[in-house]
């Protein structure tokens, strides 16, 4: 079984090429190749499917723990890297389907090799939570955050301080939090000013993770919400850093890198097989 590893911003996954064959992984076994010391090591296993809308793939995407997610704004970067220097797919502008709908993306391609790659993010859906939402945790302790989707849940929560943000004690306190049935990422925003956004993630499934796409477009979307950006901002990550800006239309434009780490073969040993 080929294996393909990329990450974007430092938020890292493993692709499967599935495509004239259904996903063939059972949570498990994801949770097992996840694994930092005994698996591959990911944030999560991108299947690139068959498309039946005529894009260029579908994207299926399970996080370390195994559940499936909707999307993720840095893994259909790199599957669409995958597509373009792997497998030939040799346009500078795709259509990935995903769990929360069609992608379009536009990549720079410099001497064959994509440099950088746009997505098209959608409008944030605020249907239910538009403004500020307050959050009771057991300890009676009250957050305030602004909860939103992009295609997948997420509840941004504004600090003073991002370096100093208890991201791993909060974080998993509000993804399970019974405020959320399907559970929910959940952003540590600073606002360094209305271009620029500093950002720690904790992602539903995964943990602290060292960038988030979706994430980040929350995060700015919630900043616009409350009247701290404009249509364009950088945001920093731990693995680096995205743009995003937003059109006339109210579409959120993500943009950034993705990089191809290593490619294998899993050993048929993996699943104890002789």
């Amino acid at each position: 079984m080929d294996f393909y590893k990329y990450h974007g911003t430092g938020n890292d996954f493993i692709i499967l090429d599935c495509r004239g064959r259904v996903p063939f992984l059972s949570p498990r076994e994801i949770e097992e190749l996840c694994r930092r010391h005994t698996g591959i090591g990911a944030d999560g296993i991108i299947f690139a499917s068959d498309s039946s809308t005529g894009a260029e793939a579908e994207m299926r995407l399970f996080n370390a723990d195994g559940s499936e997610a909707e999307m993720s704004g840095n893994g259909i970067r790199c599957l669409a890297k995958y597509l373009f220097e792997r497998e030939g797919i040799s346009k500078e502008e795709m259509l990935i389907d995903t769990r929360a709908g069609a992608k379009a993306i536009k990549l720079e391609v410099a001497e064959g090799r994509v440099s950088n790659i746009e997505v098209d993010m959608g409008i944030p859906d605020f249907t239910g939570n538009a403004g500020e939402t307050s959050i009771l945790l057991d300890s009676g302790e009250e957050l305030r955050a602004i909860c939103l989707s992009m295609g997948n849940p997420h509840c941004v929560i504004f600090v003073n301080d991002v370096g100093a943000a208890e991201v791993e004690r909060l974080g998993p306190l509000v993804e399970t939090h019974s405020f959320f049935p399907a559970r929910t990422n959940v952003e540590f925003a600073q606002v360094a000013s209305r271009e620029r956004l500093l950002l720690r993630v904790w992602e539903r499934g995964v943990g602290e993770t060292d960038a988030c796409g979706t994430g980040s477009c929350a995060a700015f979307a919630a900043a616009i919400n409350r009247g701290l950006a404009g249509k364009m901002m950088v945001i920093g990550l731990k693995g680096g850093e995205l743009k995003i800006k937003v059109d006339d239309y109210g579409h959120l434009h993500l943009a950034g890198p993705a990089v191809e780490v290593f490619a294998g073969e899993l050993s048929r040993y993996w699943r104890g097989q002789e």
